[in-house]
């Protein structure tokens, strides 16, 4: 497994089994902390937290309220939503980087968190980029294309490729959507 140990992943699922699974996933290759909730999420995040791995649906604090906390806080982790909800145009303007439906394996969390830290290394219009473009793969995969909202991201997308750096000229869709070189065990 490649992986950066000096890199910081915050899980939070309100499963503590789930979240733990996620440590154990991940351990070898970052330093991982965990949470079962919003509070304790928010009480766990610093600027020293690189990827945030964030259940929507949680009892005390949904994911969306969580994110928007981070986000106000200003923290410039990327935040994967990895959750059993099925997107829905509500995803739109929510401020994420990935969006992932469970249950993901090792490898697809693995792999998940690889991309994340790769595109931090982007500027920030690239990066923006990347997650319409995750919204966008999300809604069409849940099939919820035919909306005024979906129709919206579309020309966001748009508008944003036009302004993107050359970044994307050197760089395969493929390596920012599918995997970074590395081998998983």
């Amino acid at each position: 497994m490649t992986g950066d140990p000096d890199a910081t992943v915050l899980a939070v699922d309100d499963e503590p089994d789930l979240a733990e699974l996620y440590r154990v996933y991940l351990d070898p290759s970052y330093d991982v902390r965990i949470a079962t909730g919003g509070e304790e999420a928010l009480d766990a995040m610093d600027d020293a937290v690189d990827v945030v791995l964030l259940d929507r649906r949680m009892p005390d604090m949904s994911g969306h309220e969580v994110l928007d906390a981070i986000r106000d806080e200003g923290y410039d982790a990327r935040v994967a939503m990895l959750t059993a909800v099925e997107p829905d145009v509500d995803i739109v303007e929510m401020p994420f980087d990935d969006y992932k439906t469970k249950p993901v394996t090792k490898e697809d969390l693995v792999t998940l968190v690889e991309v994340l830290l790769h595109r931090a290394a982007f500027d920030e219009r690239s990066q923006e980029f990347f997650a319409l473009a995750s919204k966008k793969a999300a809604l069409e995969a849940a099939g919820t294309t035919n909306s005024d909202e979906y129709e919206e991201l579309l020309d966001r997308m748009e508008s944003v490729r036009v302004e993107v750096d050359d970044t994307l000229d050197h760089l395969p869709a493929r390596d920012a959507f599918v995997e970074v070189p590395g081998e998983v065990p």
